[in-house]
């Protein structure tokens, strides 16, 4: 089994950064970070949470501004992209079919806040997209739900919820 061992492959780094670049890393995100950054690093709650988020929040951003052009772009270079594409959207409106009928732009923020690998962050900004809900909405919507997430994620790591 494939076994991804953060501390060998950011060594090189401070704790700060190596907790900002785990919280970039998808599915992992900031579900992993904080907690090695509270456990194994010895870092405070708000430290672990500041770089955690900062970390979570640079590729949802990069997805809600440059996903569109990157994606039309490639899909009509190479067939491999238009099929990986295809397939991401179309599992991303699977996912939040349900949530955007039932809470409309609001699913941003629902999808990007829960804390579970494969559900939220990367997904909020992915169905943002997918739904075509303006920027100007689906930005601070993201931004809030990281944040949430984050919150979660320290609360539970301290052993609060």
């Amino acid at each position: 089994m494939f076994h991804f061992d953060y501390t060998i492959w950011f060594s090189g780094f401070s704790y700060e950064i190596r907790t900002f670049l785990i919280a970039m890393i998808p599915i992992s995100e900031l579900r992993v970070s904080i907690p090695i950054a509270i456990k194994v690093y010895h870092m405070t709650p708000q430290a672990a949470f500041f770089w955690s988020v900062a970390g979570n929040l640079i590729p949802m951003i990069l997805i809600l501004f440059i996903l569109n052009p990157v994606a039309k772009f490639l899909s009509s270079q190479v067939r491999l992209f238009k099929v990986f594409f295809d397939w991401l959207f179309e599992h991303t409106r699977k996912r939040g079919i349900k949530k955007f009928e039932t809470f409309g732009s609001f699913a941003v923020f629902i999808l990007t806040a829960t804390p579970i690998p494969l559900i939220g962050g990367w997904t909020g900004p992915l169905a943002a997209f997918v739904f075509d809900v303006p920027i100007k909405i689906s930005l601070p919507l993201v931004i809030l739900g990281c944040a949430t997430s984050g919150i979660f994620v320290t609360l539970f790591t301290l052993g609060l919820l």
